[in-house]
């Protein structure tokens, strides 16, 4: 039996109707999403307990602490991908749009690869 952990970065509090964060760092929640092959199964919204307070590395570690297998956002610094991936937790960013959408984008394969925060925000964070 193939289980993941989705986290998706949320921009509200609204869980899978909700909206995708354009800024994984600066996200004031997460969609935790259980699957187990290839489908939802479950999810909680977990309020970001780093909101506010944005330090380079500290998201991945909590993140990584949450089970995760898979974090997808809008956008994302190259450094947090690079920790992801050294805790082999998979990123997709440059999405957007409904977190149930980006879930299932994502677990049917259709959705895959990063697209690097340039941080020159607002406008262009996860949208290159």
């Amino acid at each position: 039996m193939t289980t993941k952990r989705i986290v998706v970065a949320a921009q509200d509090d609204h869980g899978l109707a909700g909206e995708v964060s354009q800024h994984f760092g600066r996200c004031p929640y997460y969609v935790l999403a259980d699957t187990e092959e290839g489908d939802l199964r479950g999810y909680e919204i977990q309020a970001n307990p780093l909101f506010g307070n944005h330090q380079p590395g500290s998201a991945p570690n909590y993140i990584a602490q949450l089970g995760a297998d898979v974090i997808l956002a809008g956008g994302m610094g190259p450094r947090a991908v690079e920790m992801f991936n050294r805790f082999g937790i998979d990123v997709a960013t440059g999405v957007a749009g409904r977190v149930v959408d980006v879930i299932n984008s994502y677990l049917s394969g259709e959705l895959r690869g990063t697209v690097p925060c340039a941080h020159d925000h607002p406008e262009s964070c996860g949208k290159h």
